[in-house]
């Protein structure tokens, strides 16, 4: 049985700050969920606001508890924006539909979790998440 362990969460942070220093992006935050949609590990770079730490989280719990990728989320929220907005009703406002939280899988595509980053734009963030993933193995579902 695979599990997210802490030093798992950690390396894909540490990797996905990485990739943005070399990127040359603005400050991040990163938060990895387990299944449940619990902190594993989070971090936020100097320079990175507060309200940070709430947008890759709900990126990050948004795709965990929808069994989708936050990028497939603002997907739905174009095509049906009712839906959307029900569902972010719903589930508290701890829904982002934008890119950036993606599913962590390992070989036998089983959940484990997942990374929600913030700071850059959209499309940066979520390939700051994939590079952390796969660093440590597992696949990126987005």
């Amino acid at each position: 049985m695979t599990a997210l362990t802490l030093k798992q969460a950690n390396l894909i942070i540490n990797t996905a700050v990485h990739v943005a220093r070399e990127l040359n992006m603005a400050p991040l935050t990163v938060v990895v969920l387990d299944t449940a949609g619990h902190i594993k590990a989070m971090q936020r770079e100097d320079g990175a606001s507060q309200v940070r730490q709430q947008i890759a989280t709900a990126k990050a719990w948004g795709a965990v508890n929808m069994g989708v990728s936050s990028r497939s989320l603002a997907a739905v929220a174009t095509q049906r924006p009712d839906f959307m907005n029900a569902l972010i009703d719903v589930a508290d406002g701890k829904i982002m539909p934008v890119p950036g939280g993606v599913l962590i899988r390992d070989a036998d595509n089983k959940l484990l979790g997942a990374v929600g980053i913030s700071g850059d734009i959209s499309d940066q963030d979520e390939r700051c998440a994939i590079a952390g993933i796969e660093a440590v193995g597992f696949f990126a579902g987005i």
